[in-house]
């Protein structure tokens, strides 16, 4: 706190010079006590641990071997370049090298006199930096204030990171702007390459889908009635389980709400309310997982089909309509992660992938909903018509592969109230 008790001292000078009698006070003005007192809330609020560190001895760090280049001439971008100078600086002060293209890099506080002129841009590290003079170029602090005297005369840019830039009266003509967030201390990310990216989205994306297809199996192991009911439900009533898991969406928050405020009008309820929360959450990612695992396995039981109506000789399993579902959803998200990195298609591949899952993630969640969850079986298909139940259609069935003619139990006389068919008919 050393240049904060400096600061204190100045001020408490200045308010004895401004008690004393007026031949002495009048060398102190009131604005120089509030510059002071400026100063001082700057340093106790947040200056005063970057004051306290130890200053290194000022001196000229430009070119030599190992030198970093670091080109000055466009400071547009102050987040490229603090990260561009850290790398350069992370090492010790007597190794320190740094290259200014038409310029030169400080270590260390730096100032450029009132009858003095520097041309080309200035990098000063670790360091304040006062301007009495002329600069023609830009100038760039980094852990360190900039201070522009009266008189002084700037042409370029000004920018400082890690401090601020402080103007009092002289003349910027370019933009004076500030980075005074906390700077990061870890060494600086190389850029990814274009194919290390699309590894680890491709890795991404496998890992994902190799998760659910873990979750499914265990369903088809362990729940398979209540997954194929809810399949079939998905199958049978697709735009009946759309529209539901739309509203179903829509009134998902306004139904959580009425249930919290149900318990907590209640004194039991206040004490069921954690509960209550943690079911109402773990049956939601239920109905989403569960559904989207249901629509993928309704997915692949019709792509299974369709191979086989084609002669393809595969055999039907729950398994096998689980995979194919959730490979044919994987393609979506498989050919954003190989060619996401493309400036107009990637946003695109991507944003078709999303709506694509959100859309199929909806339907099941509906159908989920429609089915309570596997255990109603009213939308699934699986009633039986009233038209299917007369004697023609029951006579004519097959049972257990016997053609029907032939079977033994067959009553040649037609009930009551049914027409007999004629022999060419039979």
């Amino acid at each position: 706190m050393r240049a904060s008790s400096a600061v204190l001292g100045r001020l408490l000078g200045a308010m004895l010079l401004l008690a004393a009698p007026a031949p002495v006070a009048a060398e102190v003005t009131p604005a120089t006590v509030l510059r002071d007192v400026w100063e001082l809330l700057q340093q106790v609020g947040g200056d005063s641990v970057r004051a306290d560190a130890p200053r290194p001895r000022p001196r000229a760090i430009e070119g030599g071997s190992g030198a970093r280049s670091i080109d000055l001439a466009d400071i547009a971008h102050p987040v490229s370049l603090e990260q561009r100078i850290r790398a350069a600086v992370d090492r010790p002060d007597a190794d320190l090298r740094i290259a200014i293209p038409n310029g030169q890099a400080r270590l260390g506080d730096f100032s450029i006199g009132s009858d003095q002129t520097v041309a080309g841009h200035v990098l000063v590290v670790r360091g304040d930096v006062t301007v009495a003079g002329r600069l023609e170029g830009n100038l760039v602090a980094w852990q360190g204030d900039v201070l522009v005297q009266p008189g002084a005369v700037i042409t370029g840019d000004v920018l400082a990171l890690g401090g601020e830039v402080r103007t009092l009266g002289g003349e910027i003509s370019g933009t004076a702007r500030t980075l005074s967030a906390p700077l990061a201390t870890g060494p600086v990310q190389a850029p990814v390459s274009t194919s290390t990216r699309i590894l680890r989205s491709l890795a991404g994306v496998t890992g994902v889908f190799l998760m659910l297809f873990l979750v499914g199996a265990g369903l088809v192991l362990f729940a398979r009635g209540p997954l194929e009911t809810v399949s079939d439900t998905v199958r049978h009533s697709f735009a009946r389980a759309f529209v539901v898991g739309l509203l179903g969406q829509v009134l998902l928050l306004p139904t959580f709400g009425m249930l919290v405020v149900g318990l907590v009008l209640s004194v039991a309820g206040i004490l069921l309310l954690p509960f209550v929360v943690v079911v109402f959450a773990l049956l939601l990612l239920a109905g989403v997982v569960g559904g989207a695992l249901a629509m993928a396995h309704a997915m692949g039981e019709t792509l299974t089909r369709r191979q086989m109506a084609r002669g393809a000789a595969i055999s039907p399993n729950g398994f096998r309509y689980l995979g194919m579902g959730l490979g044919s959803v994987a393609l979506l998200w498989l050919a954003w992660a190989a060619f996401g990195w493309v400036p107009a298609a990637g946003p695109l591949m991507q944003g078709a992938a999303i709506i694509v899952s959100w859309l199929l993630a909806s339907i099941g969640f509906g159908a989920a909903l429609l089915s309570r969850g596997g255990l109603r079986e009213h939308f699934a298909g699986r009633v039986v018509p009233p038209e299917m139940l007369t004697d023609e259609y029951l006579w004519a069935t097959p049972r257990f592969g016997v053609p029907a003619v032939r079977r033994p139990d067959r009553d040649p006389t037609p009930r009551s109230g049914t027409p007999r068919l004629p022999d060419r008919d039979r």
